[in-house]
């Protein structure tokens, strides 16, 4: 790396000539990885260089937890990687005797501050940072990380029929009145999953239940679409009602400047779910259930397993938090969405949610402009979201209505299957309600460009322009 000026994240691919760069940095992160490994089998390695909460929050040695709102630059990114090792539990270690210790390095334990310092101290500072971001005081706020934004919806569930019905988690469902659930039309599927699984019921809205729990959607999964969510919170507030704001797929507009106002009341909301594997670019899987009533999480799911959360260790033990959670032992989801803040900071996650949603007005724009084409909704979208359907020759001078909606339904399985074939490019279809099979472009990746949205139109139109569906008659 030139001594003049040490590379940025943003000088990875797919930047211009990243190649080279991006090949170093991994040589890099591997031979740390090698490093840590080969030293975790010495019996002259310590299993642990302890610190207590306090010094690790506080920086050690120019390791700070803290998140960034600029990009630190490459050669930082790897001592980063570095001190997250060396202040880690080192489970495969041969004197790392630990019940639960294997004999290979994981990243999964989270239950104790002991087995999981640096993680633990992780998961809370990117939790606090999101909680400020959505609007809500220091003084309030509470949070895990989960397996998607299922487990985050269903967490939100779970804690609304806690917070109204405590006597359910010694006594069960048949302690309780019936119980029902709001959601739109449009929400994700998991709302339902979760009625199921907790033993509410999906046919929930039945005449002489007790409503307790109001989900509102920011971002729904195919349009794209936001619940107005001040307006929600003002029933909810009247009526007393647990406000979830599903923004798993709309959370990350709230890193944006310019498209936050969408998300206008999420600060009112009970809890939050937010999906950084989704518009943030995390990998899978990375999301987080955000709780406005602190301590609530605990009391809802704490079950005081003696072998593991024990009171009388030299430590604050607050920093225990497995015991809020469902699970137990939980993959380390928060190190790669820590790492990649400090790679891209807060402005970068900006820059990049903006990209995505220009591309969106890009593609847009072109549909409007193309006899070929037909959009779904005429208005702009609020999302990434575009719908839209492929009017074949054979389709376009057709009066609109039965006979017309049955030959478009087979027009973008017959695309899609074409693309999957060719392979040099991908996009999702599906009906909705009264509609028929539509393509739905779906933009999360910043580096796509305008040329590639362009390119993907030309793509349809070539795969599907000789495309002839057989009349009613003929079948």
């Amino acid at each position: 790396m030139s001594p003049e000026r040490v590379p940025l994240c943003l000088d990875l691919l797919p930047a211009l000539r990243g190649e080279d760069t991006t090949k170093s940095f991994f040589q890099e992160l591997v031979n740390i990885l090698l490093s840590y490994v080969c030293k975790s089998f010495r019996r002259s390695s310590k299993v642990l260089d302890f610190h207590h909460p306090h010094q690790l929050r506080e920086g050690l040695e120019g390791f700070s937890l803290e998140l960034p709102d600029q990009p630190e630059n490459l050669e930082q990114l790897l001592v980063d990687c570095r001190d997250t090792l060396k202040y880690g539990v080192k489970t495969g270690t041969v004197r790392a005797v630990d019940c639960f210790a294997e004999n290979v390095p994981k990243m999964y334990y989270r239950f104790t501050y002991e087995v999981s310092p640096v993680f633990i101290l992780m998961e809370e500072i990117l939790l606090r940072k999101m909680q400020e971001i959505v609007g809500w005081s220091e003084e309030e706020g509470d949070g895990v990380f989960c397996p998607g934004g299922t487990m985050s919806n269903l967490y939100s569930v779970l804690l609304a029929r806690y917070h109204f019905f405590p006597e359910v988690k010694t006594k069960g469902m048949t302690a309780l009145p019936r119980l029902i659930l709001f959601t739109s039309a449009h929400s994700h599927y998991s709302v339902k999953k979760s009625a199921a699984v907790l033993g509410i019921g999906s046919d929930n809205v039945v005449v002489g239940c007790v409503p307790f729990y109001v989900n509102a959607t920011a971002g729904t999964t195919v349009y794209g679409a936001f619940d107005p969510l001040n307006a929600i919170a003002d029933i909810c507030e009247s009526h007393g009602l647990w406000l979830h704001v599903d923004a798993a797929w709309g959370g990350g507009l709230l890193m944006s400047k310019r498209h936050r106002v969408k998300l206008q009341g999420i600060e009112r909301a009970w809890s939050v779910t937010w999906n950084p594997h989704k518009m943030m670019g995390a990998p899978l899987q990375c999301s987080a259930i955000l709780v406005k009533k602190r301590g609530l999480l605990k009391d809802c799911n704490q079950m005081c397993a003696e072998y593991l959360f024990q009171t009388d260790k030299h430590y604050d033990t607050s920093y225990d938090t497995g015991d809020k959670t469902i699970q137990c032992g939980r993959h380390v989801d928060v190190f790669k969405l820590w790492l990649m803040w400090k790679a891209k900071g807060s402005e970068g996650f900006e820059s990049q949610v903006n990209k995505c949603l220009e591309n969106a007005e890009h593609l847009f724009d072109k549909l409007k402009q193309r006899p070929d084409f037909e959009l779904v909704f005429k208005s702009e979208p609020e999302h990434s979201n575009v719908c839209f359907w492929y009017i074949p020759p054979s389709l376009r001078n057709m009066s609109p209505g039965p006979e017309r909606n049955r030959r478009l339904h087979e027009v973008a399985p017959k695309i899609k299957a074409k693309m999957m074939e060719q392979g040099m490019a991908m996009i999702g279809y599906q009906p909705l309600g009264d509609k028929v099979n539509f393509f739905r472009c779906v933009f999360s990746n910043p580096a796509t460009q305008t040329e590639d949205v362009d390119y993907l139109l030309e793509e349809i139109a070539s795969l599907g322009h000789d495309i002839c569906i057989r009349t009613e008659t003929d079948l």
